[in-house]
């Protein structure tokens, strides 16, 4: 297999291409060449990207690829470039796939061996990292938690032990609610912030606990306002021994009042540990049973 060369618009080849999440002068120049060069590009939404395109002269034909066709239109676009054309791949704004479309397409050309070539720039996520004084090593992106109040708890619940910090993009509509179920779940004082509107004018990053960016959301409305990054700091490191001891505590105190299956989940939320193993352990412990 030759290696890939992220050169000019190429022929025969894919590439996924980053545009400005607010700030047009993010657009690098080899974006715009790229853009240009290309035979097609592929937008989630034809009208926002051409605006972007006629702002930087860029006349190169366009065609719609989002969530609901995507799937369906991969195989005449891969077909396209199997036979020599160039394509880009846009999303209405930063990078491609990251919680955007655009994974159908890669993944089948990766499959026929297509070259695929990224031209990297704007992300909301790295973005938002970058400036929230929070741990940058090691991070997890969890992208659009679930609309629903309780879905998106027990998403919640499976991060209580993560100790990467964990970044979200959120609606603006649901940033109250969503700040009250983490708060509720990770924990209010866990440290987060908030970034709205980033590279914009109004660009804003609220920064304080789970809990006092719940009550701020709750009294300011222009904090849910334009699109949302939330970055919340990971759990602390706890040693398996410490967490074992104090699940086994705490499942010997909530087995005098609870089933096995509400003493298992109140114990996962509070110590990190898994559901299923709490509940093995709670079905081999009995009230008043000497450890």
């Amino acid at each position: 297999m030759s290696a890939e060369s992220p050169t000019k618009a190429a022929p025969g080849t894919i590439f996924v291409v980053a545009t400005p999440i607010g700030n047009l002068g993010d657009l690098s120049p080899r974006a715009r060449e790229v853009l240009a060069g290309v035979s097609l590009i592929a937008a989630e939404d034809t009208r926002h990207t051409g605006q972007l395109l006629q702002s930087f002269g860029v006349a190169t034909p366009l065609t719609s690829m989002h969530e609901h066709n995507e799937s369906r239109k991969s195989a005449a676009l891969l077909d396209r470039v199997a036979r020599g054309e160039s394509i880009a791949i846009v999303s209405d704004a930063g990078t491609p796939l990251i919680s955007d479309p655009g994974f159908d397409l890669i993944a089948a050309a990766r499959q026929r061996n297509i070259p695929v070539i990224a031209v990297p720039g704007p992300c909301a996520a790295i973005a938002a990292i970058s400036v929230a004084g929070l741990p940058t090593d090691r991070f997890a992106f969890e992208g659009f938690l679930a609309s629903k109040s309780a879905a998106r708890r027990t998403q919640l619940e499976s991060l209580v032990a993560e100790t990467r910090t964990l970044v979200f993009y959120e609606a603006p509509h649901r940033l109250t609610e969503v700040l009250r179920d983490m708060a509720a779940v990770l924990g209010g004082d866990r440290r987060a912030t908030v970034s709205r509107e980033l590279t914009k004018r109004f660009e804003t990053t609220y920064s304080g606990s789970l809990a006092e960016l719940a009550a701020l959301a709750e009294r300011d409305e222009n904090m849910s306002r334009g699109e949302i990054v939330i970055v919340v700091t990971g759990a602390p490191e706890q040693s398996h021994d410490a967490v074992a001891l104090d699940a086994q505590q705490l499942l010997r105190a909530l087995l005098d009042e609870l089933s096995p299956a509400q003493a298992a989940k109140i114990a996962s939320r509070l110590t990190g540990t898994k559901r299923s193993e709490l509940y093995d352990l709670a079905m081999r412990l009995k009230p008043g049973e000497q450890m």
